[in-house]
């Protein structure tokens, strides 16, 4: 009986260590991606300027601020599956619920005020491209241009863009002449079951994280008390 618990234990282990190892890897990911945003130069400089649109400043220390913790988390459940700590394991399962917690949280005020994001969106581009023309800023530009290349669009009406901030149509020379409000309003409607699926996936992956914390940790108590 004491060898299959201890076998179990292994196992359960070596599954905690693995799932938070990828957490870890993905926290990791999120960090670049917002460090890279934050610090790359077609794009800190956006972060700087007095007329900076507040949701991508915003939307960057996110990113930072959740891939660290993201990668504190999985840290802290691969130290506790490997020294078979219950406090550590404890204290990841607490993280884990938290963060749970939050995405529930997040989703369903996400569903909530979808409108109001698109609607943040459209004010977020058009006050770009009213602070561009009237200031005439780099960093703003090269942030427009990002969007229009992005979306495949061009200008708050499909027209005033210029050649170096739009891209062409395929295999022509001529300019796309898609409106960017529009483009922007097709990406959210279009995307919403992408972003529910994925969160939805976290989601999943959190359960599990917390269920083998949990099951690893009854674990380590029974073979303590065998021994």
């Amino acid at each position: 009986l004491e060898a299959g618990t201890m076998t179990g234990l292994q196992c359960v282990k070596y599954l905690v260590f693995v799932f938070n190892f990828l957490f870890w890897l993905a926290g990791s990911g999120v960090l670049a991606v917002g460090l890279w945003l934050r610090f790359d130069s077609r794009t800190s400089g956006l972060m700087d300027v007095q007329d900076s649109p507040s949701v991508f400043v915003t939307g960057v220390y996110i990113l930072i601020a959740a891939g660290a913790l993201m990668m504190i988390v999985g840290f802290l459940g691969c130290c506790g599956a490997i020294k078979e700590s219950p406090c550590m394991l404890g204290l990841f399962f607490v993280c884990l619920l938290l963060i749970f917690a939050v995405e529930v949280a997040a989703g369903i005020w996400g569903f909530l005020s979808n409108l109001n994001n698109v609607i943040n969106a459209l004010l977020f581009y058009k006050q770009t491209f009213s602070n561009y023309k009237s200031t005439g800023q780099e960093a703003l530009k090269e942030a427009l241009r990002i969007i229009h290349f992005g979306l495949n669009c061009c200008g708050p009406t499909g027209t005033e863009g210029t050649r170096d901030m739009c891209p062409k149509k395929e295999g022509m020379d001529i300019l796309v002449t898609t409106s960017c409000p529009s483009a922007i309003d097709e990406m959210f409607n279009n995307r919403q079951h992408i972003i529910g699926g994925v969160g939805i996936g976290v989601g999943v992956i959190t359960i599990f994280g917390m269920i083998f914390s949990m099951i690893l940790c009854c674990a380590i108590k029974r073979s303590r008390d065998f021994v």
